[in-house]
């Protein structure tokens, strides 16, 4: 088995006896550890939990935990940034080929856009890791990237583990269905 394959299967495991835990450590770990992608996760965890017979009610949790855990993992990402400043930065971001004359074009892009691209940037994958860093580097209000981190993860939250969910039920094959 490929390495990759036997990662998700063990994902899938711990996802399948640790439906909730598993999405908020996903979603923790997915901002500070990149390869861990929620893209995969969350609906992986909708999906068993329609397998497993969880009402969609009891799916609302898992969504919270969701945006809960990403709001805690990139808020880590946003207060280093904002606390180590942008020459400490670009020693380390060099090592993932992000040079000044970069960081400084996101800055500038980061500066017309800001909230939108906190809120919006989300929902997108890559940019969902990233954008702490321009936001704590142009010093963003806390309270706001808290607030807009935490609803552009709701979102993604909630239609990546719903869409594994509704994925679930359209091939009729869960517990309480057999």
């Amino acid at each position: 088995m490929e390495p990759f394959d036997s990662f998700l299967v063990r994902i899938s495991d711990f996802l399948g006896n640790h439906l909730y835990e598993g999405i908020f450590l996903a979603a923790l770990l997915e901002t500070i550890v990149p390869p861990i992608p929620t893209l995969a996760v969350f609906p992986t965890a909708g999906f068993l939990a329609n397998q497993q017979g969880i009402p969609l009610i009891g799916v609302v949790p898992m969504i919270l935990f969701g945006a809960i855990g990403a709001t805690i993992g990139t808020s880590a990402i946003y207060l280093i940034a904002l606390k180590l400043g942008r020459v400490v930065l670009l020693r380390y971001l060099k090592y993932v080929k992000v040079h000044e004359s970069k960081l400084e074009r996101v800055e500038i892009w980061f500066a017309k856009y800001g909230e939108k691209a906190v809120f919006l940037g989300r929902m997108v994958p890559v940019m969902r890791e990233m954008i702490s860093i321009p936001a704590g580097l142009l010093k963003m209000r806390v309270s706001k990237f808290v607030l807009y981190t935490f609803a552009g993860s709701l979102i993604w939250a909630t239609g990546t583990i719903l869409a594994g969910y509704y994925f679930g039920e359209s091939i009729g094959l869960a517990a309480s269905k057999t």
